[in-house]
């Protein structure tokens, strides 16, 4: 028999010591095993799943068959869940490189407040001139028709001088000339044979006054305040309401041989001093003419 000493044998291992780092490894093997298997959490469906919940009509039942749905109506089926779709990968942002942005120019209120009076002012002076333009081809037209007029009243007036040359009504028998419809020789015998005027003369106006208002009579025409050296007819065009007074005067009109300022003032001032017959049934303005023939002393 071999005899150890007692420092060998106590370096030995016991049966029982071997059992329990036999147990103690096994344990914790098992340990392991859980940690890494039985504990890990199961992955998430991909859809969730609820509840399957008997389709019926009232609130108890019994029984453990499911009746058959009603003659001509369709069981409902619940449509599948929506597919949702898994966007792996973003879109791209767009980007440029090439080109710079454009720089943002500042805008100066009082350059802009300027440029818009500057604008403003050269529309009103076009216009201005528009108008300018106008008024003297107004004028050019009306000038060309006052010499047409004079020029055809002249050509009337030396028709008339060659007819009567040399003749002075000879071999006719008349005995009377005028326009009152009366006999005698209507005029005045300071006047001329060759003048169809046969009012009163002296060269203010009265001298061949007369108007063309149809259906009215005058009651006053005041003659032209008239000291001026300028002869030539002017028309004025007016305007009489119901009572007989005038209430426009417009000089100039047509038929008139000139365009003298102070001539078409004077005729103007005399015809809205006129006065004519008062007539109810006549329109609420009647318009008509009266004409003041100026002749220099």
């Amino acid at each position: 028999m071999l005899h150890l000493p007692n420092k060998e044998l106590r370096k030995i291992p016991t049966e029982r010591g071997k059992g329990l780092a036999g147990s103690i490894i096994i344990h914790l093997v098992l340990l392991l095993v859980l940690v890494f298997v039985g504990f890990s959490v199961p992955a998430p469906p991909e859809f969730e799943e609820g509840i399957v919940v008997n389709f019926g009509t009232d609130a108890t039942g019994s029984g453990m068959i499911e009746p058959s749905a009603p003659a001509g109506q369709e069981e409902i089926v619940p449509p599948p869940p929506p597919t949702e779709t898994i966007k792996d990968e973003e879109d791209p942002l767009l980007t440029q490189n090439d080109e710079e942005a454009p720089e943002v120019k500042k805008i100066d209120p009082d350059a802009e407040k300027k440029k818009r009076e500057q604008a403003e002012t050269e529309r009103i002076r076009r216009e201005a001139l528009a108008v300018e333009r106008k008024r003297k081809e107004q004028e050019e037209i009306e000038r060309k028709r006052i010499e047409a007029e004079q020029q055809r009243q002249a050509e009337i007036v030396d028709r008339t001088k060659n007819a009567l040359a040399g003749s002075k009504n000879s071999g006719t028998n008349t005995t009377s000339e005028g326009i009152t419809g009366g006999p005698g020789n209507q005029g005045v015998p300071s006047g001329s044979v060759d003048s169809n005027v046969r009012g009163d003369g002296g060269g203010t106006g009265n001298s061949g006054i007369s108007y063309d208002l149809k259906g009215r009579g005058f009651q006053k025409l005041p003659t032209p305040k008239y000291d001026y050296q300028g002869e030539g007819r002017v028309v004025v065009e007016v305007s009489v309401d119901r009572e007989g007074k005038v209430v426009q005067a417009i000089p100039g009109s047509k038929g008139s041989t000139t365009l003298d300022e102070y001539l078409l003032k004077v005729a103007k001032d005399a015809a809205l001093g006129a006065r004519f017959e008062a007539k109810p049934e006549a329109p609420a303005v009647q318009k008509g003419t009266i004409t003041y023939n100026f002749i220099l002393k």
